[in-house]
């Protein structure tokens, strides 16, 4: 099942659609797990999410904060922008300890199953005033992967509220399966160039405010977004993306992969090396 477009505005766009995928929500089946509750687990599959996860203390945020803005600057004086840091795993070293750590990874454990994969890297910082929206969306949609056994962890770097312009989730909405897009337009002014239309049908609105430090996972298939930030404040977060082992990846997804659990059995995922460059 996949989403039905007239645009090629996407790289690979024309083999996404041709994908045979399934893109059906697979509940997490864990009787005892090691990390989150079980009304966390319970959680994430009504309503497609949870938040709140404190992952890092003060000191420890404040230091990764801290390697951010060098690593924002040293892009932006390359002629990036702050919604550049793309894949940043397979380049920096530090951030591949991000995306590794086993504190993160044991509550993805806990919703994907023993074996997972982590494969994707992505800051996406909001500058003060920065006049971008990210309109709602599916993850999904843009990634060649199957089954839909994928989540999201969304690291708040900065504190993420309202002010300035933290993500929001559809509640439940995980479970209406694939949903129909259409191109941005640049008017629009959105970070990404996807737009499903009245999200707001598909349950109740709500607001991921974090604390930095703090994580949310969501599920691939929840529709989310979020306004410009039009606060004084920047609004920072790092999203890191899993997938469990048996998921399948064309288009060379496969090179991104890093196995931070358990195994790989058939060799799918290139497991690649922490870089040297921090």
């Amino acid at each position: 099942m996949t989403a039905k477009t007239n645009f090629k505005m996407i790289p690979g766009q024309d083999e996404l659609d041709r994908m045979e995928r399934d893109l059906r929500f697979h509940p997490a089946l864990n009787e005892h797990p090691r990390k989150l509750t079980l009304e966390q687990i319970a959680k994430f599959n009504r309503e497609g999410y949870i938040r709140g996860v404190r992952i890092f203390g003060d000191a420890e945020i404040n230091e990764i904060r801290g390697y951010f803005d060098r690593l924002l600057a040293k892009t932006l004086a390359a002629g990036g922008d702050s919604y550049s840091i793309s894949t940043a795993h397979a380049k920096y070293g530090r951030v591949y300890d991000l995306l590794t750590d086993r504190r993160i990874v044991d509550c993805v454990k806990d919703l994907l199953g023993e074996d997972v994969v982590a494969w994707g890297s992505h800051f996406f910082c909001k500058m003060p005033h920065d006049g971008k929206a990210v309109a709602w969306h599916q993850d999904a949609s843009y990634w060649p992967l199957t089954p839909s056994k994928a989540a999201t962890v969304w690291l708040a770097i900065d504190d993420a509220d309202v002010e300035n312009a933290c993500m929001r989730f559809i509640a439940g909405s995980h479970h209406v399966g694939h949903l129909t897009y259409r191109p941005s337009n640049s008017a629009e002014h959105n970070v990404l160039n996807q737009t499903i239309e009245n999200a707001e049908q598909y349950g109740e609105a709500v607001d991921d405010i974090l604390k930095a430090g703090e994580v949310s996972i969501h599920s691939d298939l929840l529709l989310h977004g979020s306004a410009a930030n039009d606060s004084d404040r920047r609004r920072c977060g790092l999203t890191l993306r899993y997938c469990a082992a048996e998921v399948r990846a064309a288009m060379d997804w496969n090179q991104k992969g890093v196995i931070v659990s358990g195994s790989d059995p058939t060799g799918h995922w290139a497991n690649r090396p922490r870089p040297e460059n921090d």
